[in-house]
């Protein structure tokens, strides 16, 4: 399974948005994460809730948007 890091592209697997594929921003702790993706709300995400795909993107910047750009440019 692909480790649990910043820039890690997930997709979601509980929740309205499941389904969805959605970036890993920040680690909170061993339990949580931050999550934004294109129709994926900036927020936290319980780790049990996400399965890891091989890609990985750079983060460049804090700027959600961006970020957003950069995962529907893998698509």
């Amino acid at each position: 399974m692909p480790a649990i890091e910043v820039g890690r592209v997930c997709v979601k697997t509980a929740g309205r948005e499941a389904g969805e594929k959605c970036v890993i921003v920040d680690v909170i702790d061993e339990k949580f994460v931050e999550v934004v993706g294109v129709s994926v709300k900036n927020r936290r995400c319980n780790i049990q809730h996400l399965e890891p795909v091989d890609q990985v993107i750079e983060i460049k910047s804090e700027d959600p948007e961006e970020i957003k750009k950069d995962l529907e440019a893998l698509e």
